[in-house]
């Protein structure tokens, strides 16, 4: 008599084997070109990029046009940020300011602000000439023996607010007012050699503007402020905002006429 077997212990039928291994190895290929996609699409985002005012209404003024209370008196630092390092530039600037701008002398014969769209084309390509022949606001030229270090230690130079190494502007008086040798080639060089190497290195545009702050009739300024902003790339080369005191270490200042002393130690 032949047993009848349940169903529950019947051979079943095979099934094909699933690589489980196989089936994911899609996975890693995918993550490596998304991790490569995400890694090109953040080479193309420009760093560090510095946003100017929107305000397309009308050009802008310095800190030192419209509202110089708020530059501190000099306590000992040279050199300050001003505007957490932006420049006061909006959208009106860069769209319609071109070339070279100087403002008129002021009845004192004191300097204004001097803006410019600057490029390598304006760069000079001759040695300077001499500038002997202005003399600006403030002109008590002193020399002080043992204690300035140039050849001869005068104090003052003819201070251009736009640097010759820029424009080739030189003996314009709307560009040089009264500098003592300490800011002039100490304090403002640095800034304007940066400048000088980015126009240098790219193909580009940078807005500048130096404005001299002098307090109420003074004649000497009491230093001036300087902006910066690199056009193309929206500050990412060149973005600063700094008020540059018109100070000599050894010497006091009397701004008002330009006259000076030397500090006993």
């Amino acid at each position: 008599m032949k047993s009848k077997t349940t169903d529950r212990y019947r051979s079943k039928p095979k099934l094909p084997h699933k690589n489980k291994r196989g089936s994911r190895t899609w996975i890693i290929p995918l993550m490596l070109f998304m991790i490569l996609l995400i890694a090109a699409a953040a080479l193309l985002i420009p760093r560090n990029i510095r946003p100017l005012s929107q305000d397309s209404s009308g050009g802008s003024l310095s800190i030192a046009d419209s509202d110089p209370s708020t530059i501190p008196e000099y306590t000992g630092d040279d050199c300050i940020e001003l505007n957490g390092g932006i420049p006061c530039f909006n959208e009106w600037d860069i769209e319609n300011i071109t070339g070279e701008n100087y403002s008129e002398l002021d009845t004192l014969g004191r300097c204004g602000a001097a803006v410019a769209l600057l490029d390598d084309s304006m760069m000079p390509k001759e040695p300077r000439g001499e500038i002997g022949e202005v003399r600006p606001s403030g002109w008590r030229q002193t020399r002080y023996d043992g204690l300035i270090g140039s050849d001869p230690p005068y104090l003052y130079n003819r201070c251009h607010l736009i640097a010759y190494a820029l424009t080739g502007q030189n003996d314009n008086p709307l560009n040089l007012i009264t500098g003592t040798s300490y800011m002039n080639k100490t304090l403002m060089l640095p800034w304007e050699e940066q400048v000088i190497r980015y126009l240098e290195g790219y193909n580009a545009h940078v807005l500048y503007r130096v404005t001299p702050y002098f307090y109420k009739k003074e004649l000497l300024a009491r230093g001036v402020e300087i902006e910066a902003y690199s056009v193309e790339d929206k500050g990412s080369g060149i973005c600063f905002h700094v008020f540059i005191y018109n100070v000599q270490p050894g010497v006091e200042l009397d701004y008002s006429t330009g006259e000076s002393r030397r500090i006993n130690p």
